[in-house]
């Protein structure tokens, strides 16, 4: 029996784009963020409610509906929606915090990606 037709662990998979890492690290400045407001916006023992809570309802709907392998698979443009709204409350949350400047930028970076990558995903 020959080695070669014997696939290793791994090697199948396909190469990381760089579009794919941009979005981990809008997904990991998302988690910070709101993080950081819940933390920060709010007053005790609420802001630890909030600060440990908003990011876990984050990434309990981003694995339910928006991760690779979602428990929850919706249409295209209902998943483009979750994906608006949970960029709409982050960048929100960067205003009401004072940093307008930052939550725009936030804005621009995480609507861009997920054009791209929906962009890639339809076609």
């Amino acid at each position: 029996m020959s080695h070669d037709s014997v696939a290793e662990p791994g090697v199948n998979r396909p190469a990381i784009s760089p579009l794919e890492i941009v979005r981990v690290l809008v997904l990991l400045v998302a988690l910070a963020t709101l993080a950081l407001w819940g933390f920060g916006s709010w007053a005790m023992p609420w802001n630890i409610v909030i600060g440990i809570g908003a990011p876990v309802v984050l990434l309990l709907v981003w694995a339910l509906f928006l991760s690779p392998r979602p428990v929850l698979h919706l249409h295209p443009f209902l998943r483009a929606a979750v994906e608006l709204l949970i960029y709409a409350g982050v960048t929100l949350a960067w205003w009401s915090m004072g940093q307008a400047g930052i939550g725009i930028a936030f804005a621009v970076v995480a609507v861009a990606t997920g054009v791209i990558a929906g962009r890639r995903a339809l076609a």
